[in-house]
């Protein structure tokens, strides 16, 4: 039936491949960045690390007789997804993009939306001093030149590079309950949760928590997905799609 490539890392990506994993005669193979130290695997074959920009991905999918291209990527990974689009486009193979749904406000909810992470650390002084930062280890650095707050921020891993000069950092993986983010925010005095419009259910209680206590939220708009591509919101749509194919194929 062919070979199907997972561009993983995320929860739905996990699930993808948990139900392409049962389909007789079908490979599947989950590719995670290795960006973290201890990653959550999913079932069947794997490989981590890059593939050497475009031309390396164009030629892993030639050499691997890839058919199909599923990029289940953070939908923050814009580089990623459009490196995907182009080597699918390159190599002939077609590509679907497996976004969760973003999160929309909710009675009670105050946000601040804004465009990139960077003006995230521009507005924030004029919104809270003592900031739960949940954007990321690799964004830290971006608040480093932040003056006059005070920052909470949660990572897998340690962060690397500049930080911000009066800086907690907690290191843990959700998902999170609703009451364990209210302590959190409590016993450090929080007045500013800054976040990215990632979607999902396993990383809202945080904004759940920011709601209750009536914190404002600095919320990073997620970045659109490459043109021409289409994309389905749930790893059940996204194994349909690899399915068509593949039954397309043996006619």
């Amino acid at each position: 039936m062919g070979s199907v490539l997972v561009l993983g890392g995320t929860g739905e990506g996990r699930r993808l491949a948990g139900l392409l994993e049962s389909v007789e005669g079908l490979r599947t193979v989950s590719s995670l960045a290795g960006r973290v130290a201890q990653p959550a695997l999913p079932v069947g074959e794997v490989r981590v690390g890059g593939f050497g920009g475009v031309r390396g991905l164009v030629s892993w999918l030639v050499e691997e007789g890839i058919g199909m291209v599923v990029d289940a990527t953070h939908p923050f990974a814009a580089g990623m997804s459009a490196s995907a689009a182009e080597a699918a486009r390159e190599a002939g193979v077609p590509l679907v993009v497996l976004r969760r749904a973003g999160w929309t406000e909710r009675e009670g909810d105050v946000w601040h939306w804004v465009g990139s992470v960077g003006e995230a650390a521009r507005v924030l002084p004029s919104v809270g001093r003592r900031a739960f930062l949940t954007t990321g280890r690799q964004s830290i650095g971006e608040f480093a030149g932040v003056d006059g707050v005070w920052f909470l921020a949660r990572s897998v891993d340690p962060p690397a590079g500049a930080v911000p000069g009066e800086l907690r950092v907690v290191l843990d993986r959700g998902p999170f309950e609703v009451e364990d983010e209210l302590r959190l925010m409590r016993d450090n005095a929080i007045d500013v949760l800054v976040t990215k419009d990632s979607g999902g259910p396993m990383t809202s209680a945080k904004l759940d928590a920011a709601r209750r206590l009536g914190i404002p939220v600095v919320i990073v708009r997620r970045p659109p997905v490459p043109p021409g591509v289409p994309c389905v919101g749930t790893a059940e749509e996204a194994a349909a799609w690899v399915l068509e194919r593949t039954s397309a194929r043996d006619v």
